[in-house]
């Protein structure tokens, strides 16, 4: 019957929306510095970075460099970003991908979860901390991981009193916009004080320029770097990924 054939292959469907996840948790544990490269158009910050990038030349060339991970901004107000650009890098990569918007509400989990996401992004300073946890758990019932994102120390210890196994430490300060590695070595010491013994993984955002950034974090005790604008704007995205795991104690692919 027609309508057999109809359902057993919206069966088919659906069972592709549940299926497993890369995960990002796993990537990012890697041994020495793990890279994140990420795609976007233009910031509120920097204004236009990238405004003629092919998104998918650009995923081929953190893939040829040996990214970990890529992250990839669907916020288009702001960011320039597009869902549009997730749905047609999904199918193009085996690496794990997350979605970086403003996550506020949980139609936007389910919309990460139909777009294909294998991770997306909290920011606490936009969350009251009820709410925060409820995204969370809502995010890890669907199969996808999750990375936290804390700007001060205050939003650390909040976000510590959840199960987040991905933290996020912005070196952009969202009242001025500057950037200051050091917001990432006083919180890193931070979460250590807190949890000595700690397994949660700790990814350093904003402010990467070149390698000997890429080193002072790992040296920080960082298990990864998110970098976006730098390698938007580099000549040769995949050289520039390599001197960052060089320079972080892996190899260069």
């Amino acid at each position: 019957m027609i309508l057999d054939r109809i359902l057993k292959r919206k069966a088919e469907e659906t069972a592709e929306l549940l299926a497993p996840r890369r995960r990002m948790s796993a990537a990012l544990r890697r041994e020495g510095l793990s890279v994140i490269g990420e795609i976007k158009r233009a910031s509120p910050s920097r204004g236009v970075i990238n405004g003629t990038v092919d998104p998918g030349e650009q995923l081929r060339r953190y893939e040829e460099g040996g990214a970990d991970a890529v992250s990839i901004l669907t916020d288009a107000s702001f960011f320039g970003g597009s869902a549009d650009d997730f749905r047609a890098l999904r199918p193009r990569t085996g690496l794990p991908l997350l979605r970086k918007d403003f996550i506020v509400s949980e139609v936007q989990v389910y919309e990460s979860l139909f777009l294909g996401a294998d991770a997306l992004l909290l920011i606490a300073a936009a969350l009251e901390p009820e709410r925060l946890a409820g995204l969370l758990a809502l995010t890890r019932s669907l199969g996808m991981e999750v990375i936290v994102e804390v700007h001060a120390e205050a939003e650390l210890l909040s976000v510590l009193e959840t199960d987040a196994a991905i933290i996020g430490i912005n070196n952009r300060n969202l009242d001025d916009f500057t950037v200051d590695l050091r917001t990432t070595e006083r919180l890193k010491s931070a979460l250590v004080r807190r949890e000595p013994r700690g397994t949660r993984i700790v990814v350093a955002e904003s402010g990467v320029k070149n390698e000997d950034d890429a080193a002072r974090l790992a040296d920080a005790g960082v298990d990864a770097i998110l970098v976006g604008e730098a390698l938007m704007r580099a000549p040769d995205p995949a050289a520039m990924i390599r001197s960052f795991r060089k320079k972080g104690g892996v190899r260069a692919a």
